[in-house]
């Protein structure tokens, strides 16, 4: 592929080289310095004039870090004239801030969109926003892929024929729909109200459980608060196992741990958009890759062809 020039922050280079080998590509060097002020500075080590340039960077912890690491990798590439800027994010740490539902607090998902474009990004590719309306923060052009199709290939290898699908809340019941669709199964979603970040209640399951093999799909999974308060339901409704799926593994702390030591999880599931630390990793977790996906998007938007397509 010619007249591309491919970037990664320091984020999560191992997705970045996956995605190059995928495009057949080199994945270019960038030089990150601190200055004694404990500022950064960033060098992007490859010609970008005119050149179609893509910057990989998941928000993912240190998130404010890797926020301006990404900022100021798409201001050099501004700078070194790319004829376009597009920015690869496998994961929006602040889609989750996508509404007011306290009095004076920040809409950081609107902010940090308004950050990036004004940094330069001529476009944006996500990978499972976590609300639809996140997408209409950005200015600039945003395909936004999904991992269903992914985590559907690896639960096709089971017996589905007594399998449900299980959203967590409601907001993720249209996901987790799609999701059942793929793998021809029922769903059910749980009926959720959160009272902080760690404190959630759910007061029922709605769907039919009792006996079945359940698969919980989240979008993403960070202290495993929610899983755990469904888990507690989903046992006192007797199903007869649970594994667990997400797009983005989070797992913060021990929360993997605390996930896979659960009665009846037989597997927890989730895809490499965020990297996972060897020490966290425990015999239960199975990591997809979504590597595959992300580079075919990138090629069809090199070659200006249709993205949505992926979906068909």
């Amino acid at each position: 592929m010619r007249d591309i020039a491919v970037f990664s922050g320091t984020a999560h280079p191992d997705l970045a080289a996956e995605i190059c080998a995928h495009l057949g590509v080199p994945l270019h060097p960038v030089r990150v310095s601190r200055f004694a002020n404990d500022c950064l500075e960033v060098q992007l080590q490859a010609n970008c004039r005119e050149r179609d340039v893509f910057l990989i960077q998941p928000l993912v912890p240190p998130v404010q870090e890797n926020l301006v690491e990404l900022l100021l990798m798409i201001d050099a590439a501004r700078g070194a004239s790319a004829g376009r800027i597009t920015v690869v994010l496998p994961h929006y740490a602040y889609a989750r801030s996508d509404k007011k539902d306290a009095p004076r607090i920040s809409i950081g998902a609107r902010l940090v969109a308004d950050l990036l474009t004004s940094a330069g990004a001529d476009r944006v590719l996500a990978m499972t926003l976590h609300s639809p309306q996140v997408h209409g923060f950005f200015s600039v052009p945003v395909d936004h892929l999904h991992a269903l199709r992914e985590l559907a290939t690896h639960f096709r290898r089971y017996d589905l024929s007594n399998t449900v699908v299980v959203s967590p809340d409601l907001g993720n019941a249209k996901e987790a729909a799609a999701f059942a669709r793929l793998l021809g199964t029922p769903v059910a979603a749980g009926a959720k109200q959160r009272f902080s970040d760690d404190l959630v209640k759910i007061s029922a399951v709605i769907g039919e459980v009792a006996d079945r093999d359940v698969i919980v799909l989240d979008d993403e999974i960070a202290k495993g608060s929610t899983v755990v308060e469904l888990m507690e339901h989903l046992r006192g409704l007797k199903v007869r196992s649970i594994r667990l799926a997400c797009t983005h593994g989070l797992f913060s702390g021990d929360a993997l741990h605390r996930l896979s030591d659960q009665d009846g999880v037989l597997e927890v599931v989730c895809t490499n958009t965020v990297p996972i630390p060897a020490a966290k990793r425990v015999p239960k977790l199975q990591v997809l890759s979504v590597a595959p996906a992300l580079a075919e998007a990138m090629r069809r938007i090199h070659n200006g062809e249709s993205v949505s397509a992926l979906f068909s």
